[in-house]
C-alpha cells in the first residue's frame, strides 16, 4: 500500500459523503487494514527510505481519520505554501548528513594544524573555561528583541541567526563581553527553539525588558540615524543594539524610540574609518564584532574591516587619527537626547 492508494480513498469516501452517502466506516476499515498490515511491510522497515515511507503512511491515515471526524475538507496549500514546507522538510531530512558533513571539515582543520606544528588541544573544553563570568571584560552588551511582532518568520529566523553568531564570536574571545538578549519570549522563543542546545549558551536570555535590568543613564542605544559618534567604549555603559531584522521597511526607528524614551543613542565611527558601497547600516552580529574587536584592543578600522563583509565594498580611508592607534577607553559620557 502507498500512500497515493489512501490519500485516493479519501477523497472518494470524502466524495461521497458530500453526495450524501455514508461510507465512513469502510475507508476507517481500510486505513486500519494499511497499519495492521505489518507483515506485508515488514520487510521494508530495514531499509531507511521505505521506513520514512511507512511512517508517512501511518502520517497520512491519521490525518484522513481526523478528517473524517470533522466532515471538513483542509484548504489547500498554496504553491507557495507547498514550497515552503518542501524546503523545511528537506533541511530536516538532511540535517545529519550536515552535521557529518560539519564534524569531516573539523577533523581536517585540526589536522592541517596539527602538521603545520599549531597547537590544537580541546577546543570545546577550551571555550566552555572561558565564560562571561570569568571574564575579565565587563563590557555589556544587549540585543533588543522587542520588535518580533514587526519581522516576518523569514526575517525573524535571520534575526536569531545573527544572535547565534554574536554567541559564537564571543564565546571563541579569550575575554568575552557581557551579552545580553532582552524581551526573548514569545515568536523570538518559538524561532530561537529550533537551535539545539541554546540553552546552554553562555548568554543572558531575559524576558524582561533592557529598561527593567539596566539603570536608564547607563543605557546607550546603537543606531546610525544618531548624530553622536562612539569614539570610544565606556564599560560603565550598556549598548543596546536593535534585534531588527526589516531590510528598511521601519527606517529609523530604533532611533525613534530612544528619543522617546529619553535614552542616550550614539553611532558607530564607520564614516571616519570606512568608505562603503552600501548603505552604512550593518547587521545584529557586525555591530557585536565590531564592540568585541575594540575590546581587545584593536582599532576602528582593523575591527571594522574584520566585521564587515567584502561583498559590502568596505575599504580603509586614510589614517585620521581613529584609525592609526588603539583608541583608549574614555569615561567622557555622550551627549543626551
Amino acid at each position: 500500500m502507498t500512500t497515493d492508494h489512501i490519500e485516493n480513498c479519501l477523497e472518494k469516501t470524502l466524495e461521497r459523503k458530500e453526495n450524501g452517502q455514508n461510507d465512513e466506516d469502510n475507508c476507517k476499515s481500510f486505513a486500519h487494514q494499511v497499519i495492521c498490515n505489518d507483515s506485508a511491510l515488514q520487510g521494508e522497515q530495514n531499509n531507511r527510505t521505505d521506513g520514512k515511507q511507512l511512517l508517512h503512511i501511518r502520517d497520512t491515515v491519521t490525518n484522513a481519520s481526523k478528517v473524517l471526524q470533522s466532515g471538513s475538507v483542509p484548504q489547500p496549500l498554496s504553491k507557495r505554501q507547498q514550497k515552503k514546507l518542501l524546503k523545511r522538510q528537506r533541511w530536516l531530512d538532511t540535517r545529519e548528513e550536515r552535521k557529518k558533513r560539519e564534524r569531516e571539515k573539523f577533523k581536517l582543520r585540526m589536522e592541517a594544524k596539527r602538521v603545520a606544528g599549531e597547537a590544537c588541544g580541546n577546543i570545546r573544553k577550551r571555550l566552555k573555561q572561558v565564560t562571561m563570568a570569568s571574564s575579565s571584560c565587563k563590557q555589556c552588551v544587549v540585543v533588543d528583541m522587542s520588535f518580533d511582532n514587526l519581522m516576518i518568520e523569514r526575517h525573524l529566523v535571520q534575526c536569531v541567526k545573527q544572535i547565534s553568531r554574536c554567541y559564537s564570536a564571543n564565546r571563541r574571545s579569550s575575554d568575552p563581553m557581557q551579552f545580553y538578549v532582552t524581551s526573548f519570549e514569545g515568536s523570538c522563543e518559538a524561532v530561537m527553539a529550533r537551535q539545539n542546545g541554546y540553552k546552554n549558551w553562555d548568554v543572558h536570555f531575559r524576558t524582561e525588558k533592557y529598561t527593567d535590568i539596566f539603570p536608564k543613564d547607563q543605557l546607550v542605544y546603537l543606531t546610525s540615524e544618531s548624530n553622536n559618534v562612539i569614539t570610544s567604549l565606556d564599560d560603565t555603559k550598556i549598548y543596546v543594539i536593535g534585534g531588527l531584522v526589516d531590510h528598511n521597511v521601519h527606517k529609523g526607528l530604533c532611533y525613534k524610540l530612544a528619543v522617546e524614551k529619553g535614552i542616550k543613542h550614539a553611532k558607530l565611527p564607520l564614516e571616519d574609518c570606512i568608505e562603503m558601497k552600501t548603505r552604512k547600516v550593518l547587521t545584529i552580529d557586525q555591530v557585536f564584532k565590531i564592540l568585541l574587536g575594540i575590546t581587545q584592543g584593536k582599532t576602528w578600522k582593523q575591527t571594522c574591516l574584520e566585521a564587515i563583509p567584502p561583498r559590502k565594498g568596505a575599504m580603509a580611508k586614510d589614517d585620521l587619527g581613529l584609525n592609526s592607534d588603539v583608541v583608549e577607553k574614555s569615561t567622557e559620557p555622550i551627549s543626551e537626547v
